[in-house]
């Protein structure tokens, strides 16, 4: 998920200390974050509000969604693999030292929890890839989940000869409710064949590494950070660029996808991290893109209630060294006039969050780390205590 080339090797040692020396002092503890006092209670707020473990044990968990039947479903990354190819004849390669990468077919999954927090594996057996293990890169797999009606969707990030998996494609497939599942749209073959005006060529992934899916009308839009696109994808399996964020924001490495009229991207952006260097931009459907908002840091979820719109960032702070540190991560709230409230600090590398139908956040925690890759990964429901949620 994470890609800047030798800033990546601190980013994954430094993650790896972190974790070891932080561990023994993290618990799943009933308030694992902590929320915005003042501020809270000067707007709309009746008390600040507070969280809690919803369900622990997975592996990477990414985007998120409740499903018509009430339960949510849990895109996992998964573990990795051990698969790589090294031949750049047969496979072209994630440039060390991201790459190569080594993967699997298993490993990716996706995960139903129902609303006492019980788990149950939908499905296992989907593509999962790390980068170089020398320096225990990050993992990709199942990015994101989206229903349309009451069929599944689920967007692969894992997948394709540059991510070690032979015979394996990024992108759309269709999940049946037995666990069964097949490949609807092949972004893999997609995006060879329509690059962007401007990819970054010092961690370019073929097969990229697609983050963030919804439906709107009945159709998937997708977007992926590395090359810097936004697909429409039909359920037949048709693909079609929205736009190519690339060729006018340059590697801004969009990352969250939500709509409200029109489409709203939030960037993580490149390391080192710098608070408020992210923004929120606004495209609307034919294309047109402009910032919407500005001095946002690491944003990689987005969810609207009503006008207000709720940011996940994974980082925040100016951390010393400044990159990604667990206890960091926030929820902002924007409001329809743009004024920003912080609703609650101290998440652990949050990478995906969503609302639920009972107007409550939920929000994947420990989205990566080696502590997550071992089961350590979490889902963090929020409390806005709200009087009501109109929009889900």
């Amino acid at each position: 998920m994470y890609k800047v080339n030798a800033m990546r090797i601190i980013m994954i040692l430094l993650i790896c200390l972190i974790y070891l020396s932080c561990k023994k002092e993290i618990s799943n503890s009933s308030t694992p974050a902590t929320a915005a006092t003042e501020t809270n209670k000067k707007h709309h707020h009746e008390m600040p509000a507070t969280s809690k473990v919803f369900a622990s044990g997975l592996e990477n968990p990414r985007g998120l969604k409740f499903g018509p039947n009430g339960n949510l479903y849990v895109a996992e990354g998964g573990n990795g693999g051990g698969n790589s190819f090294t031949d750049k004849l047969l496979c072209e390669q994630v440039p060390f030292p991201v790459g190569p990468y080594h993967g699997g077919l298993t490993g990716g999954r996706v995960t139903i929890i129902d609303p006492d927090g019980n788990k149950t594996i939908l499905v296992s057996n989907l593509p999962s890839s790390h980068a170089n293990e020398i320096i225990g890169g990050d993992v990709e797999g199942v990015a994101d989940v989206a229903f349309i009606d009451n069929q599944l969707y689920a967007l692969l990030a894992g997948a394709g000869c540059s991510h070690g998996v032979q015979n394996s494609s990024n992108g759309v497939v269709k999940i049946n409710s037995s666990g069964t599942w097949s490949l609807i749209a092949n972004l893999s073959d997609w995006f060879h064949a329509n690059p962007v005006k401007n990819p970054e060529p010092d961690d370019f992934e073929p097969d990229g590494t697609p983050y963030s899916m919804i439906n709107v009308r009945g159709d998937l839009y997708v977007i992926e950070p590395n090359h810097g696109d936004f697909v429409k994808i039909k359920t037949s399996g048709e693909i079609n660029r929205v736009v190519d964020i690339s060729a006018t924001q340059g590697h801004i490495v969009p990352t969250a996808l939500a709509y409200h009229g029109n489409f709203f991207v939030g960037n993580l952006n490149r390391f080192p991290i710098i608070d408020g260097s992210s923004n929120i931009y606004k495209i609307t459907p034919s294309g047109q893109i402009k910032i919407w908002a500005t001095g946002l840091t690491t944003v990689l979820g987005l969810a609207f209630d009503d006008d207000d719109l709720y940011v996940l960032e994974n980082t925040t702070g100016n951390n010393i060294p400044p990159l990604p540190t667990p206890g960091t991560g926030t929820i902002v709230k924007i409001s329809e006039d743009g004024k920003k409230e912080i609703i609650l600090t101290g998440l652990n590398l949050p990478t995906g969050m969503t609302f639920g139908p009972d107007g409550k956040l939920y929000v994947s925690n420990w989205g990566f780390s080696p502590f997550s890759t071992s089961g350590g990964g979490e889902i963090i429901q929020v409390d806005l205590h709200r009087r009501h949620i109109k929009n889900n």
